[in-house]
């Protein structure tokens, strides 16, 4: 039966598929990895630093992303993790970047199934995941987003790869330690990386350890001939599979 308004207008939902299907608008990873930069870039978030990095977390790699800005409190976090919801506002003459409430789900989805999202703000810490296995699992109809309070908790401690509290304090003591006058900031971690067709990760964590590769396999398979050059040239330019050359040009600090 749909979901009553108060009225008893039925409610439009959003199936869990609609988080695969909606990643399917990036079909280069680096378009996926530069929605999560551009939100740390807004200037309601208001960032000078930014890191991009991998992460064994109980012997599964893993992509993080941390920034040093102003951190979520719960009321954005859920806005975060919903779609369509976005207040941005620009800051001292800097316009945002995203204005439709999109951009961190269509590009942690793309990344992997599942992410963990960290913040600290001035005034509270916060946890919340967005999980397709999550809600494969409970054989959810509609789209849910635990977040950090009693019932949320016991689900995040369950399906993430965080299984105790001290755990997930110890991720929001990781932005605290950071370089940042307010000890502010959020840190996201998306595991279940998508995989090529042999099974490999879709990034290259090996050849450059100071980098982030997209593996030649994957990127002569795009199905977007925009993103690659010209095929009649054996050169191909780092832009295409090195993350580090292609966000060089960012405004604020890259690491």
């Amino acid at each position: 039966m749909a979901v009553q308004a108060d009225r008893g207008v039925p409610l439009s939902t959003l199936s869990p598929k609609f988080l695969h299907t909606n990643s399917t608008s990036h079909t280069w990873p680096f378009s996926a990895i530069a929605e999560l930069i551009d939100n740390a870039y807004d200037p309601d978030v208001s960032a000078k630093q930014f890191w991009i990095d991998k992460t064994m977390v109980k012997g599964e790699a893993c992509l993080s992303f941390m920034d040093n800005g102003n951190g979520l409190d719960h009321e954005t976090m859920h806005k975060m993790l919903s779609f369509g919801y976005s207040d941005k506002i620009a800051v001292n003459g800097q316009e945002p970047i995203g204005i439709y409430g999109n951009g961190f789900k269509s590009g942690s989805m793309r990344l992997g199934k599942d992410a963990i999202v960290f913040s600290k703000s001035k005034s509270t810490s916060c946890v919340g995941m967005l999980s397709q296995t999550y809600l494969k699992e409970i054989d959810a109809q509609q789209i849910i987003v635990p977040i950090e309070h009693k019932a949320s908790l016991q689900d995040i401690l369950l399906y993430s790869p965080f299984n105790s509290q001290d755990e997930l304090l110890a991720e929001i003591n990781v932005i605290a330690s950071v370089w940042s006058k307010e000890k502010t900031g959020t840190r996201i971690i998306i595991w279940n990386l998508r995989r090529t067709s042999s099974g490999a990760t879709e990034f290259d964590f090996e050849t450059d350890r100071y980098d982030i590769r997209i593996p030649s396999e994957v990127y002569e398979t795009m199905n977007d001939p925009s993103q690659l050059p010209d095929r009649s040239t054996s050169y191909i330019p780092e832009t295409v599979y090195s993350l580090r050359v292609r966000s060089s040009d960012l405004p604020f600090f890259f690491i």
